[in-house]
Order: C-alpha cells, then structure tokens, then sequence
C-alpha cells in the first residue's frame, strides 16, 4: 500500500469525481442569473464579442509561446536534445544530463500537453459560441476566463505552485463548462 489511508483516498475519490459536477452546476447558475442564457439567434459576432476572442487568442498565443521558450531554455540547460539526430550530433549523452534534467523537461512538456488539449476543447466552444449571439458578459467571462485561467495554470506549473495551479485550473475548466452549458442550454430554448 502506498501509505495513504483507504479513507483519505476514498475523499480523493470522491472529491475528483465530484469536482466536474460542482463546476458545471455554478457554470450553469451563472449563465442562467447572471448572464441570461437566450434561445439560439445565429449571427456575425458583435464587436465586444470579437474583441473578448482576440484577446483571449493573443493571451493564449503568448501562452504557447512561452511555454515553447521555456522548454526550449530547458533543454539548452541541461544539455537535452529533441530529436535522435540532435543526440548524435552532440557531445552529450544521456546518461549524462542529471535526474532534474529529465524531471523539468517532463514539468514542461506535461504543461504544453496540458494547455493544448484544453485549448482545442476551447477552440470548438468558442468558435461557435460566437455565432449564436451570447450576451457581451458571457463573452468576456468565458472567453477572456479560459486564456486567464491558462496562462496561470501554465505559470503556475512551471513554478511548482501547485495548489495556485488547481485555482487556475478550475478557472479554465470553468469557462469551458460555461461555454459549453450556455450552448446546450440556448440550442434547447430554440425548440
């Protein structure tokens, strides 16, 4: 057994499956009182509406951007190399780049994975959350949340703040559940 008590994993159980349910119920809550989920209108995106997207994807360009930096100043840190042809044509072996090496590569590949698979997920939501004419609020707060909520997550994983990281995370997840209950919520009051 690895020395957690079987009640204190059945809370982490229960906390984990739970966690996905509490943020989906307050996405919902907001957009129903505070947002005002309306029944789906297909349109061009206002400009408020543009705007909150261009700068969500600007925030999370320089997301991307950064995490692509900071991996790559790792690898020139610790002597590691991308490709088995880079390994080759180096004096470095592997056997000779230290355990945190190999350790801070993976802290930083497991961030970039992190940020682009939720990014597709946002990418999808927010292209069509665009074309049915949300209330401007929503759009600054799940758009502008998800890029927020990365880009900390993404800090805050490269730092080792990990319970900062969790707050960032929900943030983000919480805008993807916001976008994606507003959608399900207006497609259902159009019929």
């Amino acid at each position: 057994m690895s020395g957690v008590s079987e009640a204190r994993q059945q809370r982490a159980r229960m906390f984990i499956l739970g966690y996905p349910f509490v943020l989906i119920s307050f996405a919902l809550v907001l957009n129903f009182f505070a947002f005002g989920v309306q029944p789906v209108e297909i349109g061009l995106p206002s400009t408020g509406l543009l705007s909150a997207f261009v700068f969500s994807a600007a925030l999370l360009l320089a997301n991307h951007t950064w995490l692509m930096t900071a991996t790559e100043l790792t690898r020139v840190r610790f002597g590691l190399h991308a490709t088995p042809e880079e390994w080759e044509a180096s004096a470095n072996a592997r056997e000779d780049v230290p355990q945190v090496g190999w350790q801070e590569l993976e802290r930083h590949h497991n961030a970039h994975r992190n940020a682009t698979e939720n990014t597709v997920y946002f990418a999808l939501l927010a292209a069509i959350f665009c074309l049915v004419s949300p209330p401007l609020a929503a759009c600054w707060v799940w758009i502008l949340g998800f890029a927020v909520g990365r880009c900390g997550h993404s800090w805050c994983y490269l730092t080792g703040r990990d319970g900062l990281r969790g707050l960032f995370m929900s943030v983000s997840l919480l805008s993807l559940y916001g976008l994606a209950t507003y959608l399900i919520v207006a497609v259902m009051m159009t019929y």
